[in-house]
Formats: C-alpha cells, sequence, structure tokens
C-alpha cells in the first residue's frame, strides 16, 4: 500500500464508508483537526510518521473539523486534536490533545488485531 492509502482525508458525506466499514479491514485512526489548531499541526507528522510502519494494519483518516462539525458532534468532541480508533465498525479508544510519537504507537498496538 502506498501512504496515500494508508492517509486519506475523509469528510461526513464518506465517513461511514471508509472509517467504520473500513475499520473490518484494518485498524482506523480517525484525526479530527483544525487549521488554527496548533497542538493539532504537531501532532499531524507524528500520526504521518507511525502509520505506514504498521504496513495497512493501520489507516489514518483525517477529519478537517470546520467543515465537518456535525461528525465532531456525533463523536462529542469537546477539543482539538482528537483521536478516535475503530476496530470492527465500533469507536474502541481515544484520546485527545498532542501526544508523543512513543504515547501513540502505545496506543495503536494496545488495539492491533493479532
Amino acid at each position: 500500500m502506498s501512504t496515500m492509502e494508508l492517509i486519506f482525508d475523509v469528510a461526513e458525506s464518506d465517513f461511514d464508508e471508509r472509517v467504520i466499514n473500513g475499520s473490518h479491514e484494518a485498524t482506523v485512526l480517525v484525526d479530527f483537526w483544525a487549521d488554527w489548531c496548533p497542538p493539532c499541526k504537531a501532532l499531524t507528522p507524528v500520526l504521518e510518521k507511525l502509520v505506514p510502519q504498521y504496513q495497512g494494519k493501520v489507516l489514518l483518516a483525517k477529519v478537517e473539523v470546520d467543515d465537518n462539525m456535525r461528525l465532531a458532534g456525533r463523536y462529542q468532541l469537546k477539543g482539538f486534536p482528537t483521536v478516535l480508533l475503530f476496530v470492527d465498525g465500533q469507536e474502541v479508544d481515544r484520546f485527545a490533545s498532542f501526544r508523543n510519537a512513543d504515547f501513540v504507537a502505545h496506543f495503536i498496538e494496545g488495539h492491533l488485531r493479532s
């Protein structure tokens, strides 16, 4: 898989298909971010560097919150960035704010399929 297939933008219109349905095939991280948010800009390179290391077992869907406020409301998000983790169509975990690569790797590995 190319990096482009592992990391993709998603909106309300294709969220269920790409994230909910996609999480039956691979673990899907969903990064809710905003352009005006400094912690979001700090977290993005951490996520984009880690995801390819899982060789297709983990995908990263990026949701720009200003354009997708209904999605942010659907998941009752209170701050950004917030990262949700989906497995088999369900949200199984989340974290908010900037986190370093070690934290994010541990977070992901706690939910990987065997």
